[in-house]
């Protein structure tokens, strides 16, 4: 591990020249000195930074930070000002996030930075807020630096200051993850020392005003450090309770899948800081369809044709959306291993298009069954636009749906098919729907190739009490003699594209 040393030693200009009438006026009245020399900033302080390790510089504007930033930035050419990361303003924010890495590791890193949400990931740069251009500069200054060995650190001023602090915090707390697993150094500055316990920083640099400043190192980290799992600094006080169709509703614009429907929701819970506090997260659960390729051949075929038992014993987790300011801190993995007992079946499945990016339900307890390919009939209809010589992708394709009535017939039969194998009703549902919304769930379902999950409550007994008695518990576990399958299971595959 290479350890570089850096001087914060610096000096800012005082003004000179001769003073105007109201500079005098000003000194005179207030003792205010001009011109009078410079203004030595954190004299004689020197810092230690390893690969793996976060420098956080905090204090009053004013204080001397932005100096001492710029100091480290002039001593190291291969340091990174992450205000000065730029983006093409047309270009989509994915294609300048790590262009030369997997889709799913520049997803990661976008996600880990508070980019959460696909509709802005592949929007222009020029068309965010302030917050999200700060997000997006900090994900592409990561993947920079992520790419072979930097040359310098990653150095941030003003981190986090136009941002909720709850939304700094989750900030804070994904820089330290990417920090410590890609052996990244980074220098951040702030006003806000209320970041502390999720940033967890090595050294911290305490600004006092007049260019003092006060050194603070932490206890040196542990080698697998980067294999412990940390909480952020809310975790205590989240709380998980029964909500309805309402509180998903408020949740619905964040979700990539905004317009599909839920089908026949069974229970929604709902993840809170605090029991009256603002809401979080929501998951949702829904009866499942009847069949499912996957499902047969992870049980061997218990429910196969079995539309009561598949009623009774199956529920499907339809949705979860975490708000956007939290995502990436391990609330999604809370909230799903929190509620799973609670749904009140033997069984509960998912099919998740994200889950070729994200592995949120495998790290609550779920068993990842298989991924779906294309479904054929998709592939066939995105053929048929070809020689429409129609982009389903493209702006105006809700207009050549409004248009065209073969058009609009192809996307129907479609999701016609789709809303038939999962909660019936297709022919009419399809009928009273817009073109927009006919052609965002199309979108939705033509590149889908969900991976399946299966999760199971298992009865565990143990013995209690002097007299041998048990205490029932329960576990999630996929048992291995389900897993099996006992014969390659019949069915047509019910929702190859449900979210």
């Amino acid at each position: 591990m290479t350890t570089a040393i850096w001087d914060l030693e610096c000096a800012r200009l005082r003004p000179a020249g001769r003073p105007s009438a109201r500079t005098a006026a000003l000194g005179m009245s207030f003792g205010v000195g001009l011109g009078d020399g410079t203004l030595v900033i954190a004299p004689g302080v020197r810092i230690a930074l390893s690969s793996g390790q976060v420098v956080l510089l905090v204090g009053p504007s004013g204080s001397g930070k932005t100096s001492a930033l710029e100091r480290i930035h002039a001593q190291c050419a291969g340091a990174c000002l992450v205000q000065r990361i730029t983006f093409p303003p047309e270009v989509a924010v994915i294609d300048r996030i790590a262009p030369w890495a997997s889709l799913p590791e520049a997803l990661q890193i976008v996600t880990t930075c508070g980019l959460g949400e696909a509709p802005t990931w592949v929007r222009p740069f020029a068309t965010l807020s302030d917050g999200e251009k700060f997000r997006a500069r900090l994900a592409r200054a990561v993947a920079l630096h992520s790419r072979g060995q930097p040359a310098g650190p990653l150095l941030c001023d003003e981190f986090c200051s136009n941002l909720h602090r709850r939304a700094a915090k989750a900030i804070s707390f994904n820089l330290r993850k990417l920090v410590t697993r890609r052996g990244l150094s980074a220098v951040v500055a702030c006003s806000n020392d209320d970041i502390t316990g999720d940033l967890r920083p090595d050294t911290i640099v305490r600004f006092e005003g007049a260019g003092r400043c006060r050194v603070e190192r932490s206890a040196p980290r542990s080698s697998n450090d980067a294999q412990t799992v940390h909480s952020i600094s809310f975790r205590s006080r989240l709380r998980v309770a029964l909500g309805s169709k309402r509180h998903y509703e408020q949740f619905a614009p964040m979700h990539y899948r905004a317009a599909d429907e839920l089908g026949f929701v069974d229970k929604v819970f709902i993840l809170r800081e605090g029991f009256d506090g603002e809401l979080l997260g929501v998951v949702v659960y829904a009866y499942s369809p009847l069949e499912l390729t996957l499902r047969n051949q992870a049980t061997g075929g218990r429910f196969v044709r079995q539309p009561k038992l598949v009623n009774r014993s199956i529920r499907m987790l339809r949705r979860l959306v975490i708000h956007p300011d939290v995502r990436g801190c391990g609330l999604g993995q809370l909230l799903v291993k929190k509620t799973l007992p609670r749904v009140g079946t033997a069984y509960v499945e998912c099919l998740a298009a994200m889950g070729e990016f994200n592995p949120v339900f495998e790290k609550a307890g779920m068993q990842r069954i298989g991924q779906y390919p294309p479904h054929p009939k998709r592939q066939a209809a995105v053929e048929a636009l070809k020689k429409l010589d129609v982009d389903p992708n493209a702006r105006d394709f809700v207009l050549h749906v409004s248009r065209s009535r073969n058009l609009r017939e192809i996307v129907a039969a479609v999701v016609h098919e789709w809303y038939e194998s999962t909660t019936g009703g297709g022919k009419t549902r399809v009928q009273r729907q817009s073109p927009q919304l006919l052609a965002q769930t199309f979108r939705g379902l033509i590149g889908a190739r969900p991976v399946y999950y299966l999760w199971r409550k298992r009865r565990l007994r143990r013995p209690r009490g002097p007299r041998g008695t048990t205490k029932v518990s329960t576990a999630s576990l996929l048992l291995p003699s389900e897993a099996r399958s006992r014969g390659r299971a019949s069915g047509a595959d019910a929702s190859r594209g449900a979210s």
